[in-house]
């Protein structure tokens, strides 16, 4: 008889397709904080993540954040998110900022178009007691680099519709690599910021910050993210840091129990 070998699949299980829109697993959880890519979540699918963002700037001030999100798949390559805000004074009393919806849509699946362009809109309705509304637009890219690496790049534009009619555009990247296959992945993040105000156009705040990331798979469905930055300009805080820890609640049709293919081609 002759010899016959036979290779098992050497793919990721989190590069593996997946889903109704053929989209890698990596994508269906956050895997940046400052950085989004294409969407999280398939149609039905819901999830929720506990935010705490801190500022610490240069004068020995800070500022933190507490935000509490909901994330829901929609059909037709679209996903809703419903934002809670809390901010932390330097006397380390809580107040209610501001909630916000967001809807994203990638208008095809995955793959089909190069970078898989995605749009993004968000409005904020902020206390009154704190400020104006504002709204996002945004354009996310993201893409496959390697096997093991991962890549996002945002281009951000944000307006007050009141007060001081602050502007800010942004541009935010991020690339990671899987240490462990679906557990632990390194990475780094970048973020730059133009901020201006009416009447100040010309002389506008330049913020860069970067830095490590890391995401730790703690199950299949509760992972957390840690991310902190340090910032580069004379307008940046001294550090900016993230920590996100994001739970899948109903993993509905394609979920985290959904198969990835032969147990054979899976690393864990």
């Amino acid at each position: 008889m002759p010899q016959v070998t036979v290779n098992g699949g050497s793919e990721l299980a989190e590069e593996m397709k997946t889903g109704p829109y053929n989209a890698p697993e990596w994508t269906q959880h956050r895997r940046f904080p400052t950085t989004r890519v294409y969407l999280q979540k398939a149609e039905w699918e819901v999830g929720v993540e506990q935010w705490w963002r801190g500022r610490f700037f240069r004068d020995g001030s800070a500022k933190q954040k507490l935000q509490e999100e909901i994330e829901v798949g929609l059909p037709y390559r679209m996903q809703f998110d419903l934002y809670e805000n809390w901010t932390i004074d330097k006397n380390r009393r809580m107040r209610h900022d501001s909630i916000a919806p967001e809807l994203r849509w990638a208008p095809a699946d995955w793959g089909k178009i190069p970078l898989n362009p995605t749009l993004y809109g968000e409005w904020t309705f902020t206390d009154k007691s704190v400020g104006p509304d504002l709204f996002e637009v945004k354009l996310l890219l993201g893409e496959e680099l390697a096997p093991r690496w991962h890549w996002g790049f945002n281009a951000a534009y944000e307006q007050e519709v009141g007060g001081s009619r602050a502007t800010e555009l942004a541009l935010s990247q991020a690339i990671s690599y899987s240490l462990i296959d679906n557990k632990f992945g390194v990475g780094a993040e970048m973020v730059f910021r133009h901020e201006s105000e009416a009447g100040a156009r010309s002389r506008p705040a330049y913020t860069f910050l970067a830095g490590p990331s890391a995401q730790w798979h703690i199950t299949p469905s509760v992972h957390l993210d840690v991310v902190p930055l340090v910032g580069a300009t004379a307008d940046s805080p001294r550090v900016e840091s993230y920590v996100v820890l994001s739970i899948d609640v109903w993993p509905g049709e394609h979920g985290p129990s959904r198969p990835h293919g032969p147990t054979s081609t899976r690393a864990n």
